[in-house]
This record gives structure tokens, C-alpha cells and sequence, in this order.
């Protein structure tokens, strides 16, 4: 049998779109190249099923996207839950209305969400440009309520807020949340973002 055969888990990039405008995405990458937005489809509920037929963990983590923009997701968690799978979410989208958010936590309460957040909620914006921190901080707050698994604040280091990094730490352990420190490998040379200190993060992304 082939590794793909004998393989439990896979990273799912379902869809093609996202609000937001991060500059060290793949999604900004292939803008500069090639001039003109991504391209592509959302992901079918029939290609879905048979992924969650042959898989036992799905992660859906966008490279060029944001799973949330999906028109489907919240069908997509509800089979996942039905079918007793291993869910993982990653988001850094703030622009969903609280319902929504409200529909996609109880659509499948096992799974375990990631938020994009870095820095603190009023900062975060500074890289993940369009995004509302402070909104999707109070969803992050929200979804304790209704997941059984803690959610996870996902901290990019930047050079706008490796100071603030021990607030945030004390901010997640008051809050209960999982707190994440990724340091990113995607700086050039004289990168404005480049953080002073990086060797202080083990994480790398």
C-alpha cells in the first residue's frame, strides 16, 4: 500500500477565498506574481464525503484561504462530527456574524479551532490586514462556551508585538485559552515584520 493509502490525516484547503490580505500568505504571493486574485473552486460536498470516508483527522487549514469562507463549512463540520472524525480549524477571518460563529461551533462541539490573532486583539491587524482582532477575540472567548475542547490563540511573532508577548500569555492563562507562540521562517533579509528576538520561539511555521 502507498503512504497516501495508509495515511490517517490531511490538511484540507477547501475553498479559494479570504477577506484578508496578509502579506506573508501564499494568497499575497501568488497576487504579486501573477497580478490578479486566486483562483479556483469550492470544494464539493461529494469530493468531501470521500475524504471523510477514508480519513480518520481532518485539518482544515487554508494556504491560499480561509475554511470559514466556504459556504458549506458548517455541513462540512456537521458530517464531520456525524461520522465521529478529528476535527482541527484554522482561522484568522473575523468577518462571520456572531450566529455564524454561534451555528459553526455547535455544528461540531469535538473539534478544536485555531485563531490567527497576532498580537493583541487591537494590534493584530497591523499583518493580518482587514482582520477585526477584537471581534475575533470575543469569538475565540465565545466558542469556550460551546467546544469541549479549549480553543488555541495562535500568536505570530512580528516585530510590532514580541513585546506584548508576556500580556498576552497572562491574557490567555486568565482567560483559559491555549495559548500558541509560531515564529515564521518567511522574512527576507531587512523584513520591517522581522522581530529583534527570534531566537526565543521553538515553534517554527
Amino acid at each position: 500500500m502507498t503512504f497516501f493509502e495508509t495515511r490517517n490525516k490531511v490538511n484540507l484547503d477547501i475553498t479559494f477565498r479570504c477577506p484578508l490580505e496578509c502579506s506573508k500568505c501564499s494568497r499575497q504571493s501568488y497576487y504579486a506574481k501573477n497580478n490578479k486574485p486566486v483562483e479556483g473552486q469550492d470544494m464539493s460536498l461529494n469530493s468531501f464525503m470521500k475524504i471523510v470516508n477514508h480519513f480518520k483527522e481532518l485539518s482544515f487549514c487554508g494556504q491560499v484561504s480561509d475554511p470559514v469562507n466556504h459556504p458549506q463549512f458548517i455541513k462540512f463540520l456537521k458530517i464531520s462530527f456525524e461520522f465521529k472524525k478529528n476535527v482541527s480549524v484554522h482561522t484568522a477571518n473575523s468577518h462571520k456574524t456572531l450566529k455564524w460563529y454561534e451555528q459553526a461551533f455547535k455544528a461540531n462541539v469535538n473539534a478544536k479551532w485555531n485563531f490567527g490573532i497576532s498580537g493583541l486583539p487591537k494590534d493584530s491587524h497591523i499583518y493580518r490586514k482587514n482582520q477585526d482582532g477584537k471581534k475575533l477575540f470575543d469569538m475565540m472567548l465565545l466558542s469556550k462556551k460551546i467546544l469541549k475542547n479549549k480553543p488555541i490563540w495562535q500568536y505570530i511573532v512580528f516585530s510590532y508585538n514580541e513585546k506584548d508577548i508576556e500580556n498576552a500569555k497572562e491574557i490567555a492563562a486568565k482567560e483559559n485559552l491555549i495559548f500558541k507562540l509560531v515564529m515564521s521562517k518567511r522574512f527576507s533579509v531587512n523584513d520591517s515584520l522581522k522581530p529583534i528576538n527570534n531566537t526565543l520561539y521553538v515553534k517554527k511555521d
